[in-house]
């Protein structure tokens, strides 16, 4: 179901996948904002905020059409952050700091993608939740 055809006025055919386009005339203009990234076994999200918080662009590899073992892919997540930064780009932002959510193996992957775009990244932080002790053992079964 992933290819669908197009017909043209002209009467010629194309096959090809279907992409949304990117805003070209964005409402919101700012020069920093906050990347957060949070990657796990299954799926990578990218958030794109402003530094109040309100968000700005994101996507995530399911959003994109990777379905499955797919989602948790670094290529996945490079696309991921491919999109994010053209929608950065759309908005104006020139500077923004990342933080890092979660160990899958879409970390490094979707940062590089958002960096090729050309924004700068003043810095990164891993803000990865750790458990401290975590709950109570459940007790031994008495048979």
């Amino acid at each position: 179901m992933g290819k669908k055809r197009i017909v043209k006025k002209d009467g010629e055919e194309t096959e090809g996948e279907t992409k949304k386009p990117v805003s070209a005339v964005s409402k919101k203009h700012t020069d920093t904002g906050i990347l957060s990234v949070q990657s796990t076994y299954n799926n990578t999200k990218i958030v794109l905020t402003d530094v109040k918080g309100n968000t700005l662009a994101w996507s995530s590899s399911g959003s994109l059409g990777f379905r499955g073992a797919k989602k948790g892919t670094p290529f996945a997540a490079a696309k991921v952050g491919e999109i994010v930064g053209t929608k950065a780009q759309v908005i104006g932002i020139k500077q923004v700091s990342v933080m890092v959510r979660g160990v899958g193996s879409g970390r490094e992957s979707g940062i590089r993608g958002f960096l090729s775009k050309g924004i700068d990244i003043t810095h990164i932080k891993d803000v990865t939740p750790v458990p401290h002790n975590g709950p109570k053992p459940k007790k031994p079964r008495r048979v």
